[in-house]
């Protein structure tokens, strides 16, 4: 529930690769290439934290393989860079900076590594796993690890400069690393295309389906004997699966700029306001989280190009949602649970996520009508089901009541966390949500109505 309440977070892609203008680096990079002039983690976070992220995620060490922090198992670090004469450690840096905001704190390591002479053989394992656990008891609680699909192929590799394939499905022995992080981390979540908490959304745009189930059953790729991360069928992602074998939402990772890291060529193709929001709309509107990549610039800032778009977006965010309609709506229910106050209707208006309206076991469609104060003007509803009793609702419409009768202004199939829908902008004073149709009685927690100002 924690991780479902962030909705938002950031990704820092941070590496020798913004300097080297590259997204993967092959390994050789040079440890002096890693040279920020003016790297400032409170500026970094506190951008974030203003523009209303709620945690961060920083690539501890991406396919290169060099380590953003003093790691004690290679020399190709940050220790052995000019910045800081070899002193600094961004990991901490940013962690400690996470604390200072309140955010939390994630961590990405790449699975591949296209600088260790050993990545292929059994002592690279050795090796990932020294550096999974230096990670996670040096630098505080985290919140999510993220794993890249990414792994095999050409790379340095010590100064072989060969291509390197492996047993996507075995080779890491997630068997082993997972327990590993459950041990270090309890609170963490475990991030890869097959979960076993987080699911990638199965693309790098920040969308997920209009119908995303939060359960998910990951199923192996053409060729492949198990699904694990990396050997998956990555694309139904998207979806996820209805009645899946486990509770594994969708996080929909999307960059601000066109690449993953940052090249002074984007400076001026970051994304737009409209952009933003649409993909707020279609990650965390369908019930994902987003995780937006946001990548500090070659003095180790978050560019104001960058800040400024941020900050655009948060408060068009404000704007949109801070002026909930249905505050003060008289609402009712065409059932409630055994008539219990306890799964009253009026639950669904009391910005209590801790609460809800449910109708009897052999209910499983229901209505609520919302009689607002007086005529109000708006293009959008938002629902949220009770996820602690799992994901219910598979379709549902909205209805405003206008000369004398009903008219469905939309419709759709899932709810789960949240649900937002947009519509041509209604004046009324009446609105209607009705599930039509959930695979047990619907629990709804939480509703909302609002009129979304325009994009400028």
């Amino acid at each position: 529930m924690k991780w479902h309440q962030m909705e938002m977070y950031a990704f820092l892609h941070f590496t020798t690769n913004t300097f080297t203008d590259k997204e993967w680096g092959y390994g050789d990079e040079p440890e002096s290439v890693f040279n920020p002039t003016d790297f400032d983690a409170d500026q970094i976070i506190g951008t974030l934290r203003e523009a209303g992220f709620k945690g961060a995620i920083l690539t501890a060490k991406h396919h290169d393989g060099f380590c953003l922090w003093p790691s004690a198992y290679t020399e190709h670090s940050v220790k052995n860079s000019p910045w800081k004469d070899g002193k600094g450690d961004v990991v901490k840096e940013i962690s400690d900076a996470c604390r200072t905001y309140q955010m939390k704190f994630g961590v990405y390591l790449s699975p591949w590594d296209r600088n260790y002479a050993g990545y292929g053989q059994p002592e690279y394992i050795t090796y990932y796993r020294n550096q999974l656990q230096e990670l996670l008891t040096n630098y505080g609680n985290i919140f999510e690890v993220w794993w890249d699909g990414a792994n095999g192929g050409d790379g340095y590799y010590g100064g072989a400069r060969e291509t390197r394939k492996i047993d996507r499905s075995s080779y890491y022995q997630w068997d082993k690393l997972i327990p590993l992080v459950r041990e270090l981390q309890p609170g963490a979540c475990i991030f890869s295309d097959a979960g076993p908490d987080i699911r990638w959304v199965g693309n790098e745009n920040g969308f997920a389906k209009d119908s995303c189930w939060e359960t998910y059953t990951p199923l192996p790729a053409k060729g492949e004997t198990k699904a694990v991360a990396g050997t998956t069928q990555w694309q139904i992602g998207e979806t996820g699966t209805q009645n899946g074998k486990f509770w594994m939402p969708a996080e929909a990772d999307v960059s601000i700029r066109p690449g993953w890291f940052y090249h002074p060529a984007e400076n001026d193709k970051v994304k737009s306001l409209e952009e933003l929001v649409e993909i707020y709309f279609h990650s965390v509107g369908n019930g994902a989280s987003l995780n937006l990549n946001v990548p500090p610039d070659r003095t180790g800032r978050i560019n104001p190009v960058d800040s400024t778009r941020l900050m655009e977006f948060h408060a068009w965010l404000k704007e949109a949602f801070d002026d909930n309609l249905l505050r003060n709506a008289k609402v009712e229910a065409s059932a409630t649970r055994g008539e219990s106050e306890f799964y009253d209707v009026r639950n669904t208006v009391d910005d209590d996520l801790d609460t809800y309206w449910a109708t009897n076991d052999d209910e499983k469609s229901g209505t609520i009508v919302f009689q607002l104060p007086g005529k109000e003007t708006f293009n959008c509803f938002m629902a949220q089901e009770y996820i602690p009793l799992g994901q219910r609702v598979s379709e549902f419409s909205v209805d405003v009541w206008q000369n004398g009768e009903w008219k469905t202004v939309t419709n759709g199939s899932t709810i789960g966390y949240k649900k937002l829908v947009r519509f041509p902008m209604v004046t009324a004073e009446k609105v209607r949500l009705t599930i039509d149709n959930a695979m047990a009685c619907p629990v709804i927690s939480e509703t909302g109505l609002f009129l979304l100002p325009g994009v400028r």
